[in-house]
């Protein structure tokens, strides 16, 4: 026991002391877990505890990083994201499977059985990667980031089917018998979890709720039943796992549970990567290199092509285009577990060269694909002749001002939904510019002046007579946006009034810099409202409750228009 407790402990220093020098240097910090996981596998290795402990932590980690994931995957946001996210994942994942087993079987020598396998695995993308960094960029509510969710949603569900066709494999009986009865015994558990998801549980969670330690307790106690379950049915703990945070999703305390059990994610998310850095196989790269940086090409370069391709036969711009491309450009933690399960049932094809191969892939592959999400917007700008050619002709019909504008509203999300009311109400001459082609539809059905396009495209904004404009207003969350908003308009027009918005202290300072007059700090923002309330109404509840009734108000107009459920900006 206590060799367990020395190994733990040497591998979290390590991850500490190289993280803290990766942050040192602004790099992202999912490079130094991978990177601790390299340097100390020759100590754990040759030092370290038995191999079954660092297996034990592996699936421990994996199931309980799937639960996670599967609370962020409620089925409800299928409806919200729309047709797009099924024709772009669904083509995305053939054709990018096509291609690779046509490479891996054709060009780099592998059998028949071991191609497929590496070709499943190259058609998924991460989604343990994908959120992490969406969310630290705060890029979950955009449309690129919406769509890529939506994407990996399917993606999802086409990896629980295929895990449970491969767990169905293990046995010996006829696949048209036994395995197919598993199969349907698996699916039956999934809607009948479904069915308690729906009915039962939030009843029951209404009342544990009451109590957050309760509420921490049962959801871990739901993801390790749900788990053993699915176990017992001959199936992984990953997919019971996956499941029991997909049904728990529909909970109304999802978000309250996500909460309450982030800082486990977060203590798993870098298990899980040291553990990738521990099984790259430092010793056997010359088997493997070129076999792992072909795969990497074509997970990190063709893979964001053909996204890109059925993103803009969806009729998005650009550089949603590309933004979806590059942020689904690497492959996912379930590549490394369909591939270890082709070992266990597939051993002769499916050999340690091709799980290594694998791993390696998945490695690179997060690592460069984290530096592209990281810096997309100026390698867009870098790119921009060249994904020109991702962008269908019907689009850019949409970027014509037919006349000049006192007002333009950049962003109409949470922000911009109050700011236009206080527009309409002042009878200023505005107009609204978007790049989400649902919100335009919804402006345009109740007869709202807007604009399709993207205001981190130059050209676009050239368009606008911006040496016109009196007031520009940005609520788009993304700064390297608002910058170069600030930077054209001021290029063109210095007595504008420009209001943008930030997401912390130091990009509101910059801004100010580049020439805004006011950012907005939604966080700060709320607090300075709530203590100016305070001030005004002192204890006066007859006052509260007029606000309230105001607030109700205004909640359901915007729920009625945009079906927003929660608040985030």
């Amino acid at each position: 026991m206590e060799i367990i407790f020395i190994q733990l402990a040497v591998i979290l220093l390590t991850a500490f002391i190289v993280s803290y020098i990766i942050r040192l240097f602004k790099q992202p910090m999912i490079i130094g877990y991978i990177l601790a996981g390299m340097i100390i596998s020759p100590f754990i290795l040759t030092f370290g505890a038995p191999q079954e402990v660092i297996n034990v932590f592996s699936k421990l980690g994996i199931a309980f990083l799937l639960f996670i994931v599967g609370l962020h995957l409620n089925p409800k946001v299928i409806k919200e994201i729309g047709a797009s996210s099924l024709v772009i994942g669904m083509g995305q994942m053939i054709l990018t499977f096509i291609i690779s087993f046509l490479i891996a079987f054709k060009a780099l020598g592998f059998d028949f059985t071991a191609a497929a396998y590496i070709g499943i695995a190259l058609s998924f993308s991460s989604t343990i990667i994908i959120m992490k960094i969406l969310s630290d960029k705060k890029q979950l509510d955009s449309l690129y980031g919406r769509l890529s969710i939506g994407i990996l949603i399917i993606q999802d569900l086409v990896a629980i089917l295929l895990l449970i066709i491969i767990s169905s494999l293990a046995t010996n009986s006829s696949f048209g018998s036994l395995a197919i009865k598993r199969i349907l015994g698996g699916g039956g558990a999934i809607a009948l979890f479904f069915l308690i998801g729906f009915f039962v549980l939030p009843r029951l969670t209404k009342h544990i709720a009451k109590s957050q330690e309760l509420l921490f307790l049962f959801s871990i106690c739901w993801c390790f039943v749900i788990a053993a379950i699915f176990s017992y049915l001959g199936f992984s703990i990953e997919i019971g796992a996956l499941v029991a945070g997909v049904v728990l999703s529909i909970s109304p305390y999802s978000l309250e549970i996500s909460s309450r059990v982030r800082p486990l994610r977060d203590f798993f998310l870098i298990i899980f990567f040291i553990i990738v850095g521990l099984n790259i196989p430092l010793n056997g790269l010359g088997k493997i290199i070129i076999s792992t940086i072909i795969l990497s090409v074509i997970s990190l370069i063709i893979k964001p092509i053909i996204l890109m391709t059925l993103s803009a036969m969806q009729g998005y711009t650009k550089r949603t285009n590309f933004l979806v491309g590059t942020t689904l450009g690497q492959i996912s933690e379930f590549s490394l577990i369909i591939v270890t399960l082709g070992a266990i049932y597939h051993p002769l094809s499916i050999t340690s060269e091709v799980v290594s191969t694998v791993t390696l892939t998945l490695a690179l592959t997060i690592i460069f694909s984290t530096y592209m999400i990281t810096y997309a917007n100026g390698l867009g700008k870098m790119l921009s002749g060249f994904i020109k050619i991702f962008e269908k002709k019907n689009v850019k019909k949409e970027k014509k001002f037919k006349k000049s504008y006192e007002t333009i509203l950049f962003g109409y999300n949470r922000t911009g939904f109050s700011i236009l009311k206080s527009l309409k109400k002042a009878k200023k001459d505005y107009v609204v510019v978007d790049f989400n082609p649902d919100i335009i539809n919804t402006l345009r059905k109740y007869r709202i002046p807007c604009l399709y396009g993207d205001a981190y495209d130059p050209e676009f904004l050239d368009e606008l007579h911006l040496n016109k404009v009196k007031m520009v207003i940005s609520t788009i969350p993304d700064f390297e946006t608002d910058t170069l908003l600030v930077e054209s308009v001021r290029e063109v027009n210095p007595n504008t009034l420009i209001i943008t918005r930030a997401n912390h202290i130091d990009q509101a300072l910059v801004l100010y810099e580049k020439g805004a007059d006011y950012v907005l700090i939604p966080y700060s923002l709320g607090g300075d409202y709530l203590a100016n309330m305070i001030d005004i109404f002192k204890n006066d509840q007859d006052a509260y409750k007029e606000e309230k009734q105001r607030q109700i108000k205004l909640l359901e107009e915007r729920k009625k228009i945009l079906g927003h459920e929660h608040l985030e900006s």
